[in-house]
């Protein structure tokens, strides 16, 4: 446990330190949240409402989107750390390669999930109703099954490369189908049919659904139907993330 902590703590110092990589995380979520949902609050309806209009409909998106950007361009440090040599050194460590896929997912995610509630205190005072207390818990656990899912997806990218531009290309041409196709920006239940399976097997989908159900009480997918599914899929990535970190070269 102690190496996973050592390195959960340095991921926490580097960010922390790192001033423009905060404010830098918040500007495309900030800027997604202020142009869609001001330019199209009027415009959308949202099907099956229980009184909620586009803009708060938006809020659990975009929270998830700055969850799933930061988490998963966290894996950067893995090529990182290779080429300055510090995953060698701590590969030679008497530590196993699982403590340390660990500690830099936990660094990761928690990173992620920082990010997510600064976007979400900033939608309190953009038009998103105060939930409950309740509901902050539940969209935390949904933001964290976010962060730790798609850290250890970003690691497990990371540790089969060894260009940082490569890598960032890749997570781009993968990470926009997987938000667009998440049920963030539109409803679910508004999208062409043939788009619905697709949606049904992002787990980024139920990540969505639940922080939704936590802030406004309302989902398109049962809160445990999310919880069960984005549990299964963060297990999952965890494993094959280990798998392919274990065999990574240095």
């Amino acid at each position: 446990m102690d190496i996973i902590y050592t390195l959960w703590l340095r991921s926490m110092k580097r960010y922390l330190r790192s001033k423009s990589r905060i404010v830098g995380s918040l500007g495309m979520p900030f800027f997604f949240l202020l142009a869609l949902g001001f330019g199209l609050n009027e415009v959308v309806q949202i099907p099956g409402s229980t009184g909620e209009n586009y803009l708060q409909f938006l809020v659990p998106g975009i929270i998830a989107m700055a969850v799933l950007f930061t988490s998963v361009f966290s894996g950067i440090m893995i090529i990182w750390d290779k080429q300055f040599g510090f995953l060698k050194e701590t590969l030679v460590a008497p530590v196993s390669r699982l403590e340390i896929m660990l500690g830099q997912t936990a660094g990761g995610a928690t990173t992620a999930v920082i990010q997510g509630a600064l976007i979400l205190v900033l939608s309190l005072f953009i038009g998103l109703g105060i939930p409950t207390v309740q509901g902050f818990l539940i969209a935390f656990l949904f933001m964290t099954l976010i962060g730790i899912c798609f850290a250890a997806f970003g690691i497990a990218i990371a540790s089969k490369m060894e260009d940082m531009h490569g890598f960032q290309l890749i997570m781009n041409f993968v990470i926009f189908p997987i938000f667009g196709l998440s049920g963030a920006l539109f409803p679910i239940a508004s999208l062409p049919e043939w788009v619905i399976p697709l949606t049904l097997v992002n787990p980024l989908t139920y990540g969505v659904e639940g922080i939704r159900y936590g802030l406004l009480g309302t989902s398109a997918i049962p809160p445990l139907v999310c919880l069960a599914a984005l549990g299964a899929s963060t297990v999952v990535m965890i494993v094959v993330g280990a798998f392919l970190f274990r065999k990574a070269s240095v």
